[in-house]
């Protein structure tokens, strides 16, 4: 397969990964499980395909390393830290709160109503 067709195909999943994931906006789970087929394909191709076509000496090793410096390095695909995903879990708990106080005071009860009276929940 010529140069040009690889990445015309390569082009073409490229786009056909960008629409799944974005028709799964909002579905965490759904998106979750795309990282998770990438990494695993990526590992895949990593231990499999890309390493059994390592050069078998000093020279083509050299050149293949220098060209995978000059075209971006080698490719990584980066887990999201815990603290990332803390961070947003925090503010969507702030947001909640903050709904929770405007409901109260616009004179809503609160989930914890009972007998017509409002629990009042301090944070």
């Amino acid at each position: 397969m010529s140069q040009d067709n690889q990445q015309a195909e390569l082009q073409t999943i490229v786009n056909a990964i960008r629409t799944l994931a974005e028709n799964c906006q909002g579905n965490n789970i759904a998106l979750l499980a795309l990282l998770r087929q990438l990494e695993g394909l990526h590992q895949e191709i990593r231990d499999g395909l890309f390493q059994a076509s390592l050069p078998d000496n000093r020279q083509a090793l050299y050149t293949l390393l220098r060209d995978i410096e000059s075209q971006g390095g080698w490719p990584y695909i980066e887990r999201m830290r815990l603290q990332a995903l803390l961070v947003n879990v925090e503010a969507a708990h702030r947001d909640n709160h903050n709904a929770d106080k405007k409901k109260i005071s616009e004179g809503a009860t609160t989930p914890e109503s009972h007998n017509g009276e409002a629990t009042v929940m301090k944070d």
